[in-house]
């Protein structure tokens, strides 16, 4: 308990600390507590903070609305009819979510400016919608509908359709089954994917400083970067836009929590049945061709722009076969920019990540469902905070706390603080895993393993832990493929001379070399992608041996 709270404290609990100090003493990065919250009301009354607020919710608000709108339907179908290849669906709508948003967003970039690759091909440029504030919106639903998409297939499925059924038996047409009792009923899964995505898109900073910068549409976390960018830099009022980055992801919370408990709704009564799916019937090509045209859009448009970007010697050069080459993954290769080593890096860093986090949300799932008291209560909620700490929170946070003297052990400029920046961002999806585990493992192995002489060390290894583990390794998973692609954090907290795969890409597009950012795209994410199915058959192939 004392070792896994204090675990917490350095992780989640001192970057939130020191970016709520930095707001409340400006002057405290210089060792004084003079003029307290001096730079607060000069900060809330800037004009430009309600204009950033403003934007940040609309931008947020829209993208929920344009992935319910998107998802919705394509879940419903996929829960309650019999879709050709519905397996498959779900692994092309996965994708999505693979491909990180700022590379989404630089491949919509290649196709849509002029002289793009849709102009190439069609003679029609669309940089006037790309660069808006509609754009940046289409772009970042088609990053983060797999979220609203695998939720809304999986309650609805679970739902079923008898009740709908019913309620058709009882008078009702189609539409008013659906709308009294098939989504009312989903409201918990649809709410709670909803408000993901809303923190999703208030937190994420590549798409809006991609297009936003072009289109003049700034964000808090855009407004958050320039403070600590831009000379003078600005602590206290990044840190005060930090906190109020905060108070909207926690007022979504609230928002969800209440639309899910102001009514409870009892779908399992008994035993199961067993969902049988529908047929299309006359709606099956109609359906299919939804299906392809999303996939189409939301996955083969950013991979074939990546590709034809990476494989085009020269952007001026077009879209043709004498303009075919290698030489941007030959120059990949031959480790120029210290490609390679930002490569290793992010590799060895999502790894650091998902090993440190695995073990603390192992610790942290079993004390808070085994041991009942007030301190398993607050190791619960520190574990729950970083769900409401956007990334350029936890950055700021961290560069406040570290860049201190007072520090018997200096990590500030070290790659130590990426790794504590990814453990505290992606802490919760360990824990979360975890406590649903352990809720499931009997206490009974625990007293049989101690009767029989092992210590609480030895039982957790031997007893619980291959209970545990496969709901762990994806959880782990989890952490290293967003891990391997954080940008916001990577580009505030990576010291001088250190490249990630995100910070490498994201510096190639700004010095005028997409070509080689696209290449270093393309090979991070079919890395990523094959070290993830690779692990996973190889954990089951453990896990069914054992």
């Amino acid at each position: 308990m004392v070792l896994t709270t204090a675990a917490l404290l350095i992780l989640v609990a001192l970057p939130l600390t020191y970016v709520l100090l930095q707001a409340i003493f400006p002057e405290i990065t210089r060792g004084s507590f003079a003029r307290p919250l001096a730079m607060l009301v000069p900060t809330l009354n800037d004009p430009e903070l309600l204009y950033l607020l403003g934007n940040t919710v609309r931008l947020g608000v829209a993208v929920v609305l344009g992935c319910l709108a998107l998802a919705l339907p394509l879940g419903a179908l996929r829960a309650l009819f019999r879709i050709p290849g519905g397996a498959l669906w779900d692994v092309v709508f996965l994708v999505p979510f693979l491909i990180p948003p700022y590379i989404a967003a630089l491949s919509w970039m290649m196709t849509l400016q002029p002289r793009g690759y849709m102009q190439q091909l069609t003679g029609v440029q669309a940089d006037s919608f790309l660069f808006s504030f509609w754009g940046i919106v289409f772009v970042m639903v088609l990053n983060v509908f797999p979220v609203v998409y695998f939720a809304a297939s999986r309650t609805l499925s679970a739902v079923g359709g008898r009740y709908a059924a019913v309620g058709r038996v009882c008078g009702a047409n189609a539409w008013r089954a659906l709308w009294k009792i098939t989504l009312p009923l989903s409201i918990p899964g649809l709410a709670a994917s909803s408000l993901l995505v809303f923190v999703l898109t208030i937190e994420e900073f590549g798409t809006p400083a991609t297009l936003g910068a072009q289109a003049g549409y700034k964000v808090l976390v855009t407004g958050i970067h320039e403070r600590f960018s831009d000379w003078p830099l600005d602590m206290p009022g990044a840190a005060v836009l930090s906190l109020l980055l905060v108070m909207v992801a926690m007022a979504a919370f609230y928002i969800q929590h209440w639309l899910v408990n102001r009514r409870s709704y009892v779908s399992v009564t008994g035993k199961p049945a067993r969902l049988e799916p529908l047929e299309l019937g006359p709606w099956k090509w109609p359906v299919l061709a939804f299906f392809s045209l999303t996939a189409f859009i939301a996955v083969g448009v950013p991979i074939l722009a990546t590709l034809a970007t990476a494989s085009t010697g020269t952007l001026s050069g077009g879209l043709t076969w004498a303009n075919l080459s290698g030489r941007h993954f030959q120059a990949l290769f031959d480790d120029r920019g210290g490609a390679l080593q930002a490569l290793t890096t992010s590799l060895s860093l999502a790894t650091g990540a998902a090993l440190l986090t695995g073990v603390l949300g192992a610790l942290i799932g079993y004390l808070v469902v085994r041991v009942r008291s007030k301190s398993s209560q607050a190791l619960d909620f520190l574990s729950l905070l970083p769900n409401t700490m956007p990334g350029i929170v936890v950055a700021v946070g961290l560069i406040l706390a570290w860049n201190q003297s007072y520090w018997p052990i200096q990590i500030y400029n070290t790659g130590a603080m990426l790794l504590l920046a990814y453990a505290c961002l992606l802490l919760p999806y360990p824990v979360r895993y975890a406590s649903a585990s352990f809720r499931q493992i009997s206490e009974n192995l625990e007293a049989a393993a101690r009767v029989s002489g092992a210590g609480f060390v030895r039982m957790f290894i031997k007893v619980l832990l291959p209970a545990l583990a496969p709901s762990l390794i994806v959880a782990m998973l989890l952490v290293f493929a967003i891990a391997s692609r954080e940008l916001v954090a990577s580009l505030l907290v990576a010291p001088a001379g250190m490249s990630t795969v995100s910070t490498f890409v994201f510096k190639q597009f700004e010095q005028g070399s997409p070509g080689l950012g696209m290449a270093m795209s393309v090979v991070a994410i079919f890395t990523t992608t094959a070290l993830i199915l690779g692990l996973t058959a190889f954990s089951r192939k453990k896990l069914m041996i054992q």
